[in-house]
């Protein structure tokens, strides 16, 4: 299954493309989609939507695995996010992509095991995941691969084929 790892901002955006098969995973391609702060915020969404839509068309994924917003105390940077998402998740929609959200325990959990596991632990266990030499850079990149491999091992379980339509492997 080839899934696209998306960690949503709005001067960042992080992308993952990974096939995984069974519990082996092959990055793709990663990097960012970034935008310049001195922008029109309008225009900034617009590249967003457009650098969304141009991975889409080149990589054609069968699932994609975005972060769910989650802030403490910035609501200002929190509503940029949220905007941006937006855009994200229109190209996903429109390029008929299936979503689906994880939180940052969830990506933990599925990296490293431990659902409290610290930034750095996270990004040497997708490094490790994905067989590559060094941690992903930029840091969202990094994030967005771990969503793709969070969605691959959610994807790979029971309960999860159930919800999404795919028959139970016989065994």
């Amino acid at each position: 299954m080839r899934i696209l790892g998306i960690d949503p901002g709005y001067a960042i955006v992080g992308y993952g493309v990974v096939e995984a098969a069974g519990a082996k995973y092959h990055p793709l391609e990663y990097g960012a989609v970034t935008t310049q702060p001195q922008e029109d915020f309008g225009l900034r969404l617009k590249e967003i939507y457009e650098g969304m839509t141009e991975l889409l068309a080149l990589f054609r994924p069968q699932a994609a695995s975005v972060e769910k917003l989650f802030f403490l105390s910035n609501k200002t940077t929190g509503i940029g996010v949220a905007e941006a998402r937006g855009v994200i998740l229109l190209a996903l929609s429109q390029a008929g992509v299936p979503l689906f959200e994880y939180n940052p325990m969830q990506v933990k959990q599925a990296v490293t095991g431990y659902g409290k596991a610290q930034k750095h632990q996270v990004q040497e266990m997708t490094r490790r995941l994905l067989g590559l030499p060094g941690i992903p850079r930029p840091d969202d990149a990094a994030d967005a691969l771990a969503l793709a491999i969070c969605h691959g091992q959610a994807a790979g379980s029971p309960l999860r084929r159930g919800l999404m339509g795919i028959p139970r492997q016989k065994g």
